[in-house]
């Protein structure tokens, strides 16, 4: 009876193992899928600004560990990587008219995906931070954003028209991640207030002004137009700290977004951007130099042609990258009153003007180009200039003056 006993016992739970394997070989594969995301880990990456201008404002990519993904080296060996950075961050310098795609805004940007070592290798290189935010996501909403990566990862989906504020790195990880959320994430700061894109630039590029003299001298009055919190999300640093704040409402309960949020790489402190020779003591400098150059030159009944022809062939020059900007795909950059002062009619009577001049003799240019001036003191009112651009259009001003009051010095 005991025999029986241990051999019916042994039949029952073979015949129950066998069952349970049955069973779980006709689970679906989406549940399958579902139960390996309990071990995987999907992360917002914040980098800090680098040392060129494209980089001043930092780089937004995912990390995604725990799952195996396929990488094909040069050699065409296969290897599979488990922890892994996607970038939706990747040009060329060296594609075709590169610059020229650029201005026009018709440069296409691609997703990538590396390594996570050496993703960090590249950023220790640059001595850059980067911060590490885990998202406190639920097993179907990590497989929809997996899903979606490996869909936007195929040659035939990873290229994307760029534009720096309204589809760019940073705008492309949060909605890979938010439109594949149960429920959209809210979260309101007190930093991320509405304001204008300039102003949400200006915050990341006080130390650089150079820079930012070169992005308020392209940008117009749309970049000076009020734009909502979630509008402010293009700036890497905007989206971490949204990110951080951020909940979940799943019911009558919420969730944080991020669960745990840690620096992975230090800033080595080598960028510092910080120059002496700002923007607005060297065009002051030009305003108060001009300004005794032009008293001297009516003291002594002096004639200074050359310097003429060269500040209106420097103005024509700025003015006909603001007249191709009329035609960029960028909305931001279309309408800019800084056009009247970088001002391409300049080139038309450049020459006559100047050979006037050397002959002590007015020319409507002069006229024509100070109306223009001071419409564009006006336009203050209507659009925050680049630093600096007032006081050059005092400088020119005054050589306005000087050819249209003193022609027969």
């Amino acid at each position: 009876m005991k025999r029986f006993n241990r051999f019916f016992k042994a039949t029952l739970l073979a015949f129950l193992c066998s069952l349970t394997t049955s069973v779980n070989a006709e689970l679906p594969a989406d549940s399958l899928l579902l139960a390996k995301m309990d071990s995987v880990e999907i992360s917002l990456l914040t980098c800090g600004p680098g040392q060129e201008a494209y980089e001043l404002y930092g780089h937004t990519a995912l990390r995604i560990e725990g799952y195996d993904f396929p990488f094909t080296d040069s050699r065409g060996r296969e290897h599979i990587y488990n922890d892994v950075a996607v970038n939706w961050g990747l040009f060329s310098f060296k594609a075709k008219f590169f610059y020229l795609k650029f201005i026009f805004g018709l440069t296409d940007y691609t997703v990538g995906m590396a390594p996570m070592f050496a993703f960090l290798d590249e950023y220790e290189e640059e001595g850059r931070w980067v911060r590490q935010q885990k998202l406190n996501l639920q097993p179907d909403e990590k497989l929809r954003i997996i899903d979606a990566v490996i869909v936007n990862n195929l040659p035939e989906n990873r290229f994307y028209r760029y534009n720096y504020f309204y589809d760019n790195c940073t705008t492309r990880a949060d909605r890979m991640i938010a439109n594949h959320l149960n429920n959209k994430p809210s979260a309101h700061l007190d930093s991320l207030l509405p304001r204008t894109y300039r102003e949400n630039i200006h915050a990341y590029n006080t130390k650089e002004r150079w820079a930012r003299m070169g992005n308020d001298l392209l940008l117009g009055l749309k970049a000076d137009r009020p734009i909502s919190e979630e509008q402010s999300l293009f700036l890497p640093i905007n989206l971490m700290n949204y990110y951080e704040g951020a909940q979940i409402q799943e019911g009558d309960s919420t969730r944080k977004l991020v669960s745990e949020s840690e620096l992975i790489l230090a800033d080595d402190g080598r960028h510092s951007f910080a120059t002496y020779n700002t923007p607005l003591r060297v065009f002051g400098a030009l305003f108060i130099l001009l300004l005794i150059i032009t008293g001297n030159e009516l003291k002594y009944k002096r004639n200074l042609w050359l310097l003429d022809a060269v500040l209106l062939s420097a103005t024509a020059f700025g003015g006909l990258i603001l007249t191709a900007m009329l035609f960029s795909q960028h909305p931001t950059v279309r309408l800019n009153l800084q056009i009247l002062l970088f001002n391409p009619i300049t080139l038309i009577g450049l020459w006559p003007a100047v050979g006037n001049a050397r002959k002590n003799h007015s020319h409507w240019l002069w006229k024509c180009y100070a109306g223009c001036i001071l419409l564009f003191f006006l336009g203050n009112f209507f659009q925050d200039y680049a630093e600096a651009t007032n006081f050059l259009a005092l400088s020119l001003l005054i050589r306005c003056c000087r050819r249209i009051f003193n022609k027969a010095s």
